[in-house]
């Protein structure tokens, strides 16, 4: 029988979080911007899978077994970011169901190793951080594919309200108690938007001053877990009318209080929990009798491939000076990123395109290309863009986009053609699958 005050539990799923046994409220002190305002970090990485997908998890699993779409040895298929990957392949274990992952080789390889560890059969596609829904070639339609045939089920935390129902069986509850109900900001990091509509659902019925606040990263960003504002509109859980207010958190930003939260706090935040707290720095004011509850989805263990990225000083010494000139660029990858005269939107690409105003360089592998291009782009693969200079315009007035998936890679295009002295190179922010999930053409060979 479980016991939470004596935490003897008859098997690990005893552990799940409930209002009777919720994750931690700490305090936070030293990285605080605030003279007034309280504010809590609500640490999930205390749920017996090390995050808060933990509770989304279950909760799908628990929902599909009462509507007897999960049954005895069900193969479950789940595109994931890894979290919830994580936690379903631990239940699954318990339940005596299998699971596939289909997921993003972007994903940090500490989760992809987990997962496989853990025992899913994992999938690697090129994909977003985060799966996107318009891609048709990304672990979505992948998933979807897989649970199409009959021994397969799709659980499908982007769609399903099993997912912010979760939050309003547990993570509201929680908050509620652990605060007296004097909690006036919840803040929360945007991904499959669970547990923002969730928790927000339930604490807004009990009081509805409590603010809702949403935090999400940047176009083209390096936080595993969440969603840019472009990707959160093909997210069906994304309901911003329900919230009181949205804010954007760059990575640099994200990373560098990530650190600060381990250093000063001696709390092992990962970095989507650095950016809510970014965010709520953001939006909630100073005054007297605020309490904020900032969501901490899950511990930094799984980023060490990640931070190293954005912190400099991490990386073994003896490995230092090797690394020195890809650090650099790493740089300059940043400084085009956040260049408005180096990038450019999606929408104006468009435009651009439409008037035949530019030459489109594609930077992608030559398969991603062929899989779906922008019409009349043409194939220069970013590890072959030096070996051929005769493929480029003579006039180095000629307007050229740099494109590739989702907009990364296309800012190291850009920095090349502006050293061959091309004046107007600009990278396509979000890449080809913003171009397609606006609507526009793509060809394919």
């Amino acid at each position: 029988m479980n016991n939470h005050s004596l935490r003897v539990y008859d098997s690990i799923l005893g552990l799940l979080s409930s209002a009777e046994n919720p994750t931690p409220l700490v305090r936070l002190n030293r990285v605080l911007p605030f003279k007034y305002t309280q504010v809590y970090g609500k640490l999930e990485w205390y749920n017996p899978f090390g995050a808060v997908k933990d509770r989304v998890a279950v909760n799908l699993i628990v929902d599909g077994e009462a509507r007897h779409t999960v049954h005895d040895h069900q193969k479950l298929v789940e595109p994931t970011s890894g979290n919830t990957g994580m936690a379903l392949a631990m239940i699954a274990n318990v339940r005596g169901y299998s699971l596939t992952t289909p997921l993003s080789s972007e994903i940090p390889l500490e989760k992809r190793t987990m997962l496989r560890f853990f025992g899913a059969d994992v999938i690697e596609l090129e994909d977003t951080l985060c799966p996107a829904p318009g891609a048709p070639e990304g672990a979505i339609a992948k998933a979807t594919e897989i649970g199409d045939r009959p021994e397969f089920h799709m659980l499908n935390q982007y769609a399903n309200e099993a997912n912010p129902e979760a939050h309003y069986k547990t993570t509201g509850p929680e908050i509620w108690r652990q605060t007296e109900g004097e909690v006036t900001h919840f803040v929360a990091g945007l991904g499959t938007c669970g547990t923002i509509t969730g928790t927000g659902r339930f604490l807004k019925e009990l009081k509805s001053s409590i603010k809702i606040l949403g935090v999400h990263p940047e176009e083209g960003h390096d936080i595993p877990g969440v969603r840019s504002i472009r990707q959160l509109q093909q997210t069906k859980l994304f309901i911003p009318d329900e919230y009181d207010g949205l804010v954007e958190v760059t990575n640099q930003d994200a990373f560098d209080l990530c650190l600060r939260l381990n250093r000063e706090e001696s709390m092992i935040a990962g970095p989507s929990s650095a950016m809510a707290l970014s965010g709520a720095f953001k939006l909630v004011p100073d005054e007297p009798g605020n309490i904020a509850v900032v969501l901490f989805p899950d511990s930094a263990f799984k980023y060490a491939s990640s931070v190293v990225k954005y912190l400099p000083g991490l990386t073994p010494r003896e490995l230092k000076r090797a690394t020195s000139r890809n650090a650099l660029l790493d740089k300059m990858v940043e400084n085009v990123r956040g260049n408005p005269n180096l990038t450019i939107d999606v929408d104006t690409a468009h435009a651009q395109w439409q008037d035949g105003k530019s030459s489109v360089i594609d930077v992608r592998p030559s398969k991603e290309y062929r899989e779906a291009h922008i019409p009349g782009a043409l194939s220069v693969p970013l590890s072959q863009l030096g070996d051929d200079l005769s493929v480029f315009p003579n006039d180095l007035a000629t307007p050229i986009l740099s494109v590739c998936q989702r907009g990364n890679a296309s800012l190291s295009g850009v920095l090349f053609l502006k050293s061959l002295g091309y004046r107007n190179a600009r990278s396509i922010t979000g890449g080809t699958l913003a171009w397609r999930e606006n609507g526009f053409k793509t060809d394919a060979e």
